[in-house]
This record gives structure tokens, sequence and C-alpha cells, in this order.
């Protein structure tokens, strides 16, 4: 077996075996973007020197028998939306396009700490605003199972990445769905988890209520793994809760007994593509065969999700992207008379057209007269969202359903339609309002060779249950395992 084949898991077990070394796991990896990247276009920056100098060192601190870390010599790509020192963090944003940060967000430090070897860091929609990352500033990427379509985003340069098996691991953001609809789209997993439970320190903000860090892999077990690494409490961050991290590999092994799952009937029917609902379908199948019990539910605030989400993300992006000014950092125009004219300029050149538009919305959902008739309603239905999710899960564990209505797109028939793109991620807008965590795997592919993801989703801070549910689903199919053949 090659090394870009092996998982997270088993790469560290060679490593510090030193059956391999981390240097020559990362010149595989190297090897794999120098192939690959070119066609898929999954990294904004990689610096390869610096990748080889952390193998190296990483070699060198298990030669001296010192105890290696829990991703020692993994590869691992990073979303660039989260500071690194060393390396630029755009946001695939002009506005940032040299921005060089002076510290690294908790997750790079995380990675780090556990020795594992960051690759380089992956393209996104601007400021991960959009749901298929044509909205880069820079260029799009591509999906690894079919070239002419899109990977899902806003995270689809680290799906992407781990899809074509350059790496094992990324890690990625989901504000409204950006982690699980894009490994949705490329036949990976994505987590979610619940909102706290990793620190956004050094995440560049788009929807601070709503923003979440978290894992992409190609099995549950290395998954687990990541989760475990990044979940460490951070008093940085005033939102990350102060919880012991649960032993998520240890606990994943253990069987869940008696276990029920929830299914939404408003996540099915009108809307869902006839392959995707059949996929869904057959992984309920599975479920059965397994013992465990399928249980119909209501979230019957659900229509209401995605109107309730572009008032609140977007009056969010809107004061949270106020700092973009030309002043501090970032791109500063050069075609300014007065200081307003330089603001207003170094934003129209700097932000892309979709930023430009979440700013509009929602610089006018909080202006004076229109507060309360938007935002302020807009919260209220937020926490009933919420309370359906409370009350669904007095009858279940965790709840099944789609991650995205429809196979993945072609690139380029949204663009010209801001509403269709919107509505991408109208089955996983719902879990971020909620503050729940949820996590998208394989279930199967279309008629026409595409994949289709599937989501779980679970009570607050508990991430162990889904990622045990995605395991017996794991245990007995094969969807994992089936890689695309990158022309």
């Amino acid at each position: 077996m090659e090394l870009h084949e092996l998982s997270a898991a088993d790469i560290r077990n060679e490593v510090t075996s030193r059956e391999v070394s981390a240097v020559d796991v990362a010149k595989a990896a190297l090897a794999r973007v120098a192939a690959l990247d070119p066609k898929i276009k999954a990294f904004m920056h990689v610096n390869e020197a610096l990748v080889l100098e952390v193998a190296k060192a990483v070699d060198e601190k298990i030669a001296a028998g010192n105890e290696a870390g829990k991703l020692a010599g993994v590869p691992v790509a990073v979303k660039d939306n989260m500071c690194t020192i060393g390396q630029p963090t755009t946001c695939s944003s002009k506005i940032l396009q040299n921005f060089m940060p002076p510290y690294d967000a908790h997750v790079v430090e995380r990675l780090r700490a556990e020795d594992a070897v960051i690759i380089g860091k992956t393209n996104l929609d601007e400021f991960a605003m959009g749901s298929s990352t044509e909205n880069s500033g820079f260029f799009t990427t591509r999906n690894p199972w079919n070239l002419d379509r899109v990977p899902g985003g806003s995270s689809g340069g680290s799906a992407a990445a781990v899809a074509a098996g350059i790496v094992p691991l990324s890690i990625g953001s989901d504000t409204g769905g950006s982690i699980r609809q894009p490994a949705g789209f490329c036949s990976v997993y994505g987590m979610k988890p619940t909102y706290g439970r990793v620190s956004r320190y050094g995440l560049v903000a788009f929807a601070s209520s709503l923003d979440q860090i978290g894992p992409f892999a190609r099995n549950i077990v290395d998954t687990a793994l990541l989760l475990e690494v990044l979940s460490k409490p951070d008093k940085r961050d005033s939102t990350c809760a102060d919880l012991d991290v649960p032993p998520y590999c240890a606990e994943i092994e253990q069987a869940p007994e008696g276990l029920k799952i929830g299914i939404p009937k408003e996540y099915f029917g009108e809307g869902i593509e006839p392959d995707v609902e059949a996929a869904v379908c057959a992984a309920m199948e599975v479920y059965r065969d397994a013992g465990v019990e399928l249980i119909d539910i209501s979230l019957p605030h659900t229509e209401y999700a995605v109107a309730t989400y572009y008032i609140v993300a977007t009056a969010e992006a809107s004061s949270n992207l106020a700092r973009y000014d030309g002043v501090h950092y970032g791109h500063r125009s050069e075609q300014a008379g007065d200081i307003i004219e330089m603001y207003s300029a170094s934003r129209a050149e700097g932000f892309g057209d979709e930023v430009k538009r979440r700013i509009m919305l929602g610089t006018f959902a909080l202006s004076s007269g229109y507060y309360d008739a938007y935002y302020l309603r807009a919260s209220k239905v937020r926490n009933l969202i919420k309370m359906d999710f409370d009350a669904a899960f007095e009858k279940v564990d965790c709840i099944l359903c789609p991650t995205s209505p429809t196979e993945p797109f072609k690139i380029g028939d949204r663009t010209d339609d801001p509403l269709q793109m919107y509505l991408s991620d109208v089955l996983t807008i719902p879990t971020n309002l909620a503050g729940l965590p949820g996590i998208s795997i394989p279930c199967g592919f279309t008629k026409g060779g595409l994949p289709v993801g599937m989501q779980i989703l679970g009570k607050q801070f508990d991430e162990t249950t889904i990622l045990r549910a995605a395991k017996v689903f794991e245990d007995r199919t094969d969807h994992h395992k089936k890689r695309p053949e990158i022309m």
C-alpha cells in the first residue's frame, strides 16, 4: 500500500515505530500536491521547505526517544481562514492577499503540539461565504470525483484535498454547513462539533455565533482522532466550553446499545433529488438490519431556517468585516484622496461580489428602524428551531437525514442565482442555528457516479453518540473505501 493510501492512525503508528519516516510521508504528500493540485486547485499556499523542516523535526524527536504526539508525522491541510505563523492567511480574499498572521490559531497550535505536519492552506469561498468554493477571490476548486463539478463550500479545498488522497486529514470551518456539505459532495467524513467544543481563537470571523471548526477525514476513526486533538478547552475564546475532552477514539469502539435514530419528515420529499433520497433510504435499511430503531419525528420550524440564517449570519458578517478598512492591515487602495474615499475604495477593490452582498444585507438588517423587524425576530425564530431539536431529542438519540438536497452541481450553474446557491445549505443550516453537532458521512452514489452524503445530528456536546452511530454504518458498508479516479 502506498503512503497516501494509509489512514492517519496508520501513518502515526508507522512513523512512531520508525517503519517509515515523517519526511518520507511528507514527500509523498508534496508529490501528490504537485501531481494533482494543478487539476483540483485545493491549495492556496504550500511551503515545501517548511513542510520538510517540520517533518524532519518529528523524526528527530522520535529518534531521541521522546514521546510522539497523537498525529506524529501525519500530513494535515488547514483552511485558509485560520491563522498560521510563517504562512499567509488570506481567507481567499484580495483584501487579505498579503496578510501574514503574527500568531497561530488555537487549532493550529493543537496540530503542532501533536506533531502533525501542516502541508498547506486550502482554498475556500471568500471569508467562508458560499457553498461551492466558486466565490474564492483567486480560483475555483474542483471536485476530485468530477472536475466539472463543485466540491461544495465554503471548505471546498479542505474536502477536495482529503478526497484526492493528498492528505488523510484536514480542518475546515462550518457556519451554515461549510464542513458537512463539501464532505457530502466529496464523499469524505466532515464533522461540525457542538458550538463551543472547539476554540475559535485565530479563526477569521464570519458569523461569530455560528462559526465552528471541525475535521475532515476518510474514515470514522481518523475523524474521532482529529476531533480529540482539536477539542482542548481554550480561555482565549470566551465561547469555548471548559469541558473535559472525551476519549473519542476509545469510545467509538463501544457499540451503541438500544440506539434510536429520528427521521425528520421536513428533510425529505420536495426539493430532494431522487438519487439522493434513494441513497439515504438505503442507509436507513442498513441501520434497521443492525437492530437500530428508526422513529419518525418532526422539526416544524425547519422551513424558516434559511431566512433566519441569512439575517443572523449577514448581520454578524457586516459587523465582523467592518475592521477591513485599509488602515491597520490588509489591502489599501491607492486610488483615494481623503480617508473616506480610502475606506470605500479599499473595500470595493478588496471584497468580492458575494461578500459585498452579505455585508449590505447585514447592514440593512441592523440599521435603525429595521433591527426589531429583522435581527430580533430572526433571533426569536432561531430559538424556536433550537426548541424543535430539544423536543426531538427527548425521543431519539440522534437524527438522520441527507446532507444536501442535490448531487454536486456543475461549476457555473448557480453563480448567477444567489438564492439557489443559498438553498444548497437548506439541510445543514438548522444545526448551526441550534449550536448542535453533526457529521456528514459517505452513504452512496447517484446513477451518474457522484457522491451522496448523509448527516447524523446529535445532542449538545454528545459527539460520541453520532460518532458511534456513524461507525455502525461504516462497519456495514464500503462507500468510504471508494476513491475517485482523477483524470
